[in-house]
């Protein structure tokens, strides 16, 4: 079991923004942020995060809770899971009272980065490919860029040093062949990359081949330390010099992006054999930065860059893309001493939105009738679906390109508008609640005035705060909703006054039009409420009484 006392030093470096962020697209909003609720289908962003706080909310669905709670709906872990998780994801060690658990603080990764940093050193192929790739032994150092010999070396080190084949499954190094049932492990002869978390932690491989294998590279399979939608290698060494200059680079391979370090665009990234995709917005979102795709040239870099393209332009990411064409990429061009010329490109990029309308449209023969009007079409779709902002500005590049006029792209507007809330709100209530809920101390000078039964609209939620369920979603919502005020205690106690005054004269109202009471019981409930009320007006809180 993992200790209490460990369990409770993960939680204080926990920061909600930081661990929702990892997995959803943010945006600032107010003090809070915002993004799209995962848990429902959310078309507007209906999740609010709140740093202060250190809760997310959904004003749509109600989920909500801590950033342990958050990993563990989206994630569909149990609790030991989460924490292993959330451990993993902050670099930090667990303390475990069954030492047979600490599979974390064995450092399988570790290790076995440094056998194969070591395996290079006597692999002369390996090293010969690197250097003919310009690869230069600082930047070997830098990523730590190995070599992984037979199956048989690698699982022979991985039991001397005490790992079982369970654990070497775990981190998707090793598996039981279907075939013999025998251990083997997945990557052969095979110069090796190792992937970083962006903290830094070590989760999984990219192999190279160097014998002419099918496969020329291969990435670890999914485990639950690591996932290729949501890393970008070299990100952790990428991430200091993104956040200042407020710009990052997206390569299609390893290669191109260790080049790119080693001529000093240390701002450079690479997805892991997989294209650009929402799971991986978190990452570069966090930043802020200008978005360069820098992609080949051929069918399937184009391919991959409309796809980018179109997913970061409605997304509002600032940015653009190049292709690398005559069989050159990035890590060539370096290789070549071209790094003014790269310099030189990766200002000139071609924006988002005017390379996704170019390249729908060139799918398109435009000298034949049907196939212009799909084209019209598509590109339309796609300009529908930027935001609003956008539409317009882009309408004349899609005339333009399919020669047609601009009153042709029509473009639908969405009348689809903010979900009111149904309900009946009392702001006056809600401050109350709120401010009760911010400031708990402040209640007991509102015990003996003030009663659930006398909140008109939210009745279930004074009582809630009664009875102390503060992680009940309609209290989350509360709190979250930035439109509600939190007073100080002046403050507070003008709002009761003010909540009471009201309380009463409507009951005496009531009282006076009532004709079930006889005269003495009307008048001793008039004199009893003008007493309160007139107390009340002078500043005075006043005992509740049933």
């Amino acid at each position: 079991m993992i200790e209490n006392n460990s369990i409770e030093n993960l939680k204080s470096r926990l920061d909600i923004v930081d661990v929702v962020g990892s997995y959803l697209e943010l945006r600032k909003n107010g003090a809070n942020f915002k993004a799209v609720c995962p848990f429902h289908n959310d078309s507007n962003p209906s999740l609010v995060i709140s740093p202060s706080k250190q809760i997310y909310h959904c004003f749509s669905c109600g989920a909500g809770g801590d950033a342990i709670k958050f990993v563990m709906e989206y994630e569909k872990l149990n609790y030991p899971e989460t924490i292993e998780k959330l451990a993993n994801m902050y670099n930090f060690s667990l303390s475990y009272t069954d030492e047979t658990n600490q599979r974390e603080d064995r450092k399988l990764m570790d290790n076995l980065t440094l056998f194969f940093r070591k395996k290079l050193d006597a692999q002369q192929i390996a090293k010969n490919y690197l250097v003919d790739r310009g690869i230069g032994q600082a930047t070997i150092e830098k990523f730590e860029i190995g070599f992984a010999p037979s199956s048989d070396e690698t699982l022979n080190f991985l039991r001397s040093h005490g790992y079982t084949l369970s654990e070497a499954k775990e981190f998707g190094v090793a598996d039981m062949s279907e075939k013999n049932n025998k251990a083997y492990c997945r990557f052969i002869d095979r110069i090796m990359f190792p992937i970083r978390s962006r903290n830094g932690k070590f989760v999984g491989f990219g192999g190279r081949t160097i014998t002419n294998h099918p496969a020329k590279y291969i990435n670890s399979p999914q485990t639950k330390y690591f996932n290729k939608s949501r890393l970008l290698y070299g990100y952790f060494f990428a991430k200091d010099s993104i956040f200042k200059q407020k710009k990052i680079i997206i390569t299609e391979g390893y290669m191109d992006t260790i080049m790119l370090h080693q001529a000093g665009f240390t701002n450079a990234v690479a997805t892991l054999g997989t294209a650009l995709t929402n799971d991986h917005l978190p990452l570069i979102t966090k930043m802020e930065p200008e978005v360069i795709l820098a992609y080949d040239g051929d069918d399937a870099g184009i391919a991959a860059a409309l796809k980018a393209s179109m997913l970061l332009s409605r997304h509002s990411f600032k940015g653009g893309v190049i292709l690398f064409g005559e069989g050159l990429d990035p890590a060539d061009m370096v290789k070549n001493g071209e790094v003014q010329k790269l310099n030189h490109l990766f200002g000139e990029a071609q924006p988002f939105e005017e390379f996704a309308i170019e390249r729908i449209v060139k799918k398109y023969n435009l000298h034949d009738g049907l196939e212009k009007q799909k084209a019209l079409k598509e590109g339309m779709e796609y300009l529908q679906s930027l935001p609003a902002t956008l539409q317009e500005s882009y309408r004349g590049i899609l005339s333009g390109a399919l020669n047609i006029p601009q009153n042709l792209v029509k473009i639908k507007r969405d009348i689809h508008t903010r979900q009111k809330r149904e309900n009946f709100v009392d702001m006056l209530e809600l401050t109350i609640i709120k401010t009760i809920l911010s400031k708990p101390s402040l209640i007991d000078t509102l015990l003996d005035t003030i009663d659930a039964s006398m909140f008109k609209t939210h009745t279930q939620e004074f009582g809630l705060l009664l009875e102390n369920q503060l992680e009940h979603p309609k209290l989350r919502e509360i709190m979250l909703w930035e439109d509600i005020k939190t007073y100080d205690e002046n403050e507070l106690f003008s709002a009761m006054i003010t909540f009471l005054i009201k309380f009463y004269s409507e009951k005496l109202s009531l009282v006076k039009s009532d004709k079930t009471l006889n005269y003495k019981e009307k008048q001793f409930h008039i004199r009893s409420f003008q007493e309160k009320i007139f107390k009340l007006k002078r500043g005075e809180l006043v005992a509740y009484e049933q």
